[in-house]
């Protein structure tokens, strides 16, 4: 509460000071592959509401990345955010359209009536927005990374720019909250892409495993603030509305509780370790990848920062729900 008190305290100083002496905030690139799982929708809106994060550029990517950036900008759009660019990751495989969870959200929206900027190269677009800044880069993945190797082939210069905060792999938890350790999706799906990029030499990497951002869930007052704060906020309405699309489609799970509680919002995490630590463990590691997309110690691998355990998980849900949700009449 204290968090959340301080944050809504850190706008309203803001607004009343002279341009000169705002309060830094920091430059963000959001790579994203909206558009399967539900959390990187939940995660994007978080960020939007973030008043430490200064939010550059979104890119779509894995799979059908103009399909999910169309997502990605109608968010955008919904939320009155449209300053923000959208950037047109690769597409490096094709896309199941079984996998295309969110497809009727956006079937009757075109990338072009997007009233921002959108690249084409979202990659290229990554790399300008890095090497232009005068501050370094929070480079936040919620999902697998080949942009992001391809970004680092293209221009390695870039890590020393960045830090780089992932929501990736699984060391003594694995998913439903329980051991042993899991091959984790944004890991597994491409492996050689990850290897690449954790190699990198980032000002720092910090990763939320499954053994935290697996535990956040939003149910009971919580996830009912939500709901009813759809009725007066655009950003969240779009949010629930892209919810209740996904339920009836998704196929790795029964999803017949929209109306009830949240799914496991995974990606939300790794936004809120690009504002802070204070309610995480966070240890250093070494880290290794198997071919089949474990996540493990491994003296000699990568060094990252990684957030293995809660200090206190509730105030993190509050965090998360107070930041979205509008006070009445506001």
């Amino acid at each position: 509460m204290h968090r959340i008190l301080f944050a809504a305290a850190l706008v309203a100083l803001g607004a009343m000071l002279p341009a000169a002496v705002q309060p830094r905030r920091t430059p963000v690139i959001l790579d994203s592959d909206i558009g399967t799982d539900i959390d990187d929708t939940w995660a994007l809106a978080y960020l939007l509401r973030c008043p430490e994060l200064d939010l550059k550029l979104v890119v779509s990517d894995t799979g059908d990345t103009r399909y999910r950036a169309k997502l990605l900008a109608k968010t955008l759009q919904a939320a009155g955010r449209t300053d923000v660019p959208v950037g047109v990751g690769q597409d490096f495989a094709p896309m199941d359209p079984a996998a295309m969870n969110l497809a009727p959200w956006v079937a009757d929206y075109a990338l072009e009536r997007y009233p921002g900027k959108v690249f084409a190269d979202g990659i290229g677009a990554m790399i300008d927005v890095i090497m232009k800044s005068d501050a370094p880069v929070t480079l936040i993945a919620i999902g697998p990374v080949p942009n992001i190797a391809a970004a680092l082939q293209r221009e390695p210069r870039i890590a020393a720019k960045c830090r780089f905060v992932g929501m990736h792999g699984s060391f003594d938890v694995g998913y439903g909250n329980k051991p042993p350790a899991a091959a984790e999706y944004n890991v597994k799906a491409d492996v050689s892409g990850l290897r690449a990029t954790l190699a990198a030499p980032w000002r720092d990497v910090l990763l939320t495993p499954l053994d935290t951002c697996g535990q956040v869930m939003l149910d009971g007052a919580r996830y009912q603030a939500i709901v009813a704060g759809a009725a007066r906020d655009p950003l969240l309405r779009a949010v629930m509305e892209s919810y209740r699309t996904f339920a009836p489609r998704v196929q790795w799970m029964k999803c017949d509780f929209v109306e009830t509680h949240s799914t496991t919002l995974f990606d939300c995490v790794a936004v809120y370790l690009a504002c802070s630590e204070e309610l995480v463990e966070v240890e250093s590691l070494h880290v290794g990848l198997t071919d089949e997309g474990l996540t493990v110690r491994a003296p000699g691998g990568p060094p990252a920062r990684v957030a293995l355990r809660w200090k206190n998980l509730a105030a993190f849900e509050d965090q998360l729900v107070g930041r979205l949700t509008p006070r009445p009449g506001g």
